[in-house]
């Protein structure tokens, strides 16, 4: 798979199209959640898949990107794809990506190859469901091949500019590309340009539009709401409310991913003809771990490990990081090019102690000096330390019982500094 990588991020759908046809349509044979989002599109499309497990359903989900291991990509009711799994299909698929690389469509990519994977692999499953994350966008992505039950939007900031557009505008009309004609959408968007797009969109496809927003007050058809129910969340829909719930990972804005999950599955049940237990909601959530959505990886100092990219997400990671108490923040901080490394600090970094600019092992990684660049606005004591592992090691080496040490900027970041090689 890795010699695909040097064809990159080709984004249009003829290709992928071509491909899964020739593998008879695997992506139409199970009901789907297709999901997308500037942050907690990946949190939500695994409740929306734990949700579906707990329920008994088969369930697929499809991930990007990757932490860890490739295989959690891919998994069956929350298990990863085995490797000879994985290698067998591979092996299945080279000849249907050797032929279409002889054709107009040209060099199949590793992101389509994977998608197609998935796909193929659900089908051979026999998924009832299966619960897809968008790579990039939606409206180009190679997942929008779909014919999905439900479409989710997560919401919309800026990010991917480079590609998606500059303004919140453009980049949610790109997102709201996942929109198919009479599937309801399930949205939490609350910037108003960009809540507009949607709104328009899932008019024009003839959609019914559920908005997610977080107030105590009722539901009613088009609103579902969320609010903090002592230690846990309440979410209320127009069929029911879901009260105590208690999430697996960590974050205040996770009561909002968990809205549109429930959402999301709601809409699948009236879809199929199954109704939604709340109990099953509950055990769903409280038990869902997911890698790099702060994970906490060792306590004094505590040690988290965070995939956030964006200011969006930053912004959520900062508030977590100031609810817990700590004496020194070490920032480790790596990011991948397209992402805007200025509003991404600027969340964070204030808070540091010390700033350990560094950059991911991988093609896109932005160069660490320009991330301790947009570091220095904010911090007093910045460092260039390559790569993330070494730079984990040297704030952990620095920090105190009751510090934290924040490793974060992107996934890939997170996967150089794997706990087993950190604290070995």
């Amino acid at each position: 798979m890795s010699n695909l990588q040097r064809f990159g991020v080709k984004l249009g759908n003829d290709r992928i199209e071509a491909l899964l046809h020739r593998l008879g349509d695997p992506h139409r044979r199970y009901g789907i959640a297709h999901v997308t989002g500037t942050k907690g599109k990946g949190s939500t499309t695994a409740m929306i898949a734990a949700i579906l497990t707990a329920h008994g359903f088969r369930t697929g989900g499809y991930f990007s990107p990757y932490v860890y291991d490739v295989r959690e990509r891919v998994q069956i009711d929350g298990q990863m794809i085995s490797h000879d799994d994985m290698a067998r299909i591979i092996t299945d698929l080279v000849p249907h990506v050797e032929a279409l690389a002889k054709g107009p469509l040209g060099q199949t990519t590793e992101f389509e190859l994977k998608t197609a994977l998935a796909f193929w692999y659900f089908a051979e499953q026999a998924a009832d469901f299966a619960a897809i994350e968008v790579g990039i966008g939606g409206r180009l992505d190679a997942t929008n091949v779909v014919h999905p039950i439900v479409s989710v939007i997560t919401n919309v900031g800026l990010d991917h500019t480079d590609v998606l557009g500059t303004t919140h505008r453009q980049i949610a009309r790109e997102k709201a590309g996942i929109i198919k004609a009479g599937a309801p959408v399930i949205t939490a968007v609350d910037v108003p340009d960009a809540r507009q797009v949607i709104v328009s969109e899932t008019s024009l496809r003839g959609c019914a539009l559920i908005e997610v927003v977080e107030d105590e007050g009722p539901s009613s058809p088009g609103r579902i709401t969320w609010s903090q129910d002592g230690t846990g969340f309440r979410v209320s829909t127009s069929h029911q409310t879901y009260d105590g719930l208690t999430l697996g990972l960590i974050g205040r804005h996770q009561g909002s991913n968990a809205a549109c999950a429930i959402g999301a599955v709601e809409a699948m049940g009236a879809a199929r003809g199954f109704a939604v237990s709340p109990d099953a909601v509950r055990r769903a959530l409280e038990h869902l771990t997911l890698p790099g959505r702060f994970s906490i990886l060792r306590v004094r100092p505590t040690v988290v490990a965070d995939g956030a990219h964006n200011a969006l997400s930053a912004r959520a990671l900062a508030d977590e990081v100031r609810k817990r108490p700590h004496d020194r923040l070490l920032l480790v901080v790596g990011m991948l090019r397209g992402h805007d490394p200025d509003s991404f600090v600027a969340e964070l970094a204030p808070y540091a102690a010390v700033t350990y600019a560094t950059q991911p092992e991988w093609r896109r990684a932005e160069a660490a000096e320009v991330v301790a660049r947009a570091a220095e606005r904010h911090c007093g004591d910045v460092r260039v330390v390559r790569p993330p592992l070494v730079a984990a090691r040297e704030a952990l080496a620095e920090a105190a019982p009751d510090d934290i040490v924040l490793i974060t900027g992107s996934f890939y970041t997170v996967g150089d500094a794997p706990p087993d090689r950190l604290f070995s």
